[in-house]
């Protein structure tokens, strides 16, 4: 195989596939991407397994074939060029020469019939999806998710179809234990979609299709079996769903609210941050105390000290007191985007449920902690 291609645009593909490529594998040939040349373009591919990532460029196909190369090392040398095309050329025994106009270097590499062939499932039925909805329902969900090592069959999306006024959205669920978020949006033609009940999208997967529909414009998504199928124009992503059992979330938010209280995001997401300052791992709760109109903040941490807040809301009933924590309700903020949030709260015992008007859709929740 030799090829001749632009810096620029390899140097943006193979970027790309960096946080799927397996940089501490047990299986050497996972840390590789491999590159396929035909006619006048070449198939960049990489996997983990779990992720599998195809893009085609457009390049000067000198001899055709495929090759692996190291995933890491071919990004760090294109970074360092400074020239405007690359030389890839195959040698003998799996080594293989990237140079440009000033350097060149010669790598060893896999045989590149061992690499894992992405099968792409057929027959997937998809829905075009604008990629800054796909995007925004993303952050409003990605924060919650819990780590693997947390919980393995709560370290993804939970995805699914709902009916509400006779129509159709597509909602993500996530969870850690302690937390909720849950996201519902209009999708045209989403009832197409053979979710069978919902699909549990693991966490690394749905960093990828955040990475991708950053990149804005149409995004082509598609679930057969245990897979998610993603395209966009040039580029195939397949991703293995988890076959885990997603708990019964509708199960933790309660059904009536006896109090909600509105208070603007930005003051309560600054008196939030302020509290963290003295928190460390034995100590993250922040008291909330509402009483005539004020919210009090207060964060004790007898290590270090204290910190205490008055913020402004809209609240007349009996004195209330509750322990949060204080990060969960800065990772929920952020997302949010309405100047007021409305916070959803019943007793010391139970959960707050945050809202904003113009966070249509999106609910948050956090779980009460003993200070």
């Amino acid at each position: 195989m030799e090829i001749k291609i632009d810096r620029d645009e390899l140097y943006k593909a193979i970027s790309r596939v960096q946080s799927i490529i397996e940089k501490r594998s047990n299986i050497p040939i996972l840390s590789m991407i491999l590159i396929s040349a035909e006619e006048s373009y070449i198939t960049i591919s990489a996997t983990d397994l779990e992720i599998s990532y195809q893009q085609k460029i457009t390049a000067e196909v000198l001899y055709p074939g495929s090759i692996t190369i190291s995933g890491r090392k071919l990004f760090e040398i294109l970074k360092e060029s400074k020239s405007s095309n690359i030389f890839i050329k195959e040698k003998e025994n799996n080594w293989v020469s990237i140079s440009d106009d000033d350097a060149r270097f010669n790598l060893a590499c896999l045989p590149a019939d061992e690499y894992p062939l992405l099968v792409e499932p057929k027959d997937v039925l998809t829905i075009e999806m604008d990629g800054s909805i796909l995007k925004d329902m993303i952050s409003n969900t990605i924060y919650s998710v819990a780590l693997e090592e947390a919980g393995f069959k709560l370290s993804g999306v939970f995805t699914e179809i709902v009916t509400q006024n006779e129509k159709s959205l597509l909602r993500m669920v996530s969870t850690d234990g302690h937390r909720l978020s849950r996201i519902d949006r209009k999708i045209e033609n989403v009832e197409i979609l053979k979710m069978n009940g919902g699909v549990m999208i693991p966490k690394k997967g749905i960093l990828e299709l955040n990475r991708l529909a950053s990149e804005g414009g149409p995004i082509n998504v598609g679930i057969e079996k245990n897979n998610c199928v993603v395209r966009r124009e040039n580029i195939l992503i397949v991703i293995r769903l988890l076959e885990s059992q997603f708990p019964d979330y509708n199960a933790v938010i309660p059904e009536k609210i006896k109090n909600v209280i509105p208070i603007t995001r930005m003051d309560l997401l600054d008196g939030m941050r302020k509290m963290v300052i003295l928190s460390n791992e034995s100590y993250k709760g922040v008291k909330m105390t509402f009483h005539d109109d004020n919210l009090e903040l207060v964060s004790i941490n007898p290590d270090i000290g204290d910190a205490q807040e008055n913020l402004k809301v809209e609240y007349k009933g009996e004195s209330l007191e509750l322990g949060f924590n204080a990060r969960y309700f800065i990772d929920v903020l952020q997302v949010m985007g309405s100047d007021v949030v409305e916070l959803g709260v019943i007793d010391n015992s139970s959960p707050c449920v945050i809202t904003g008007k113009n966070d249509k859709g999106f609910l948050g929740l956090i779980m009460p902690m003993r200070l």
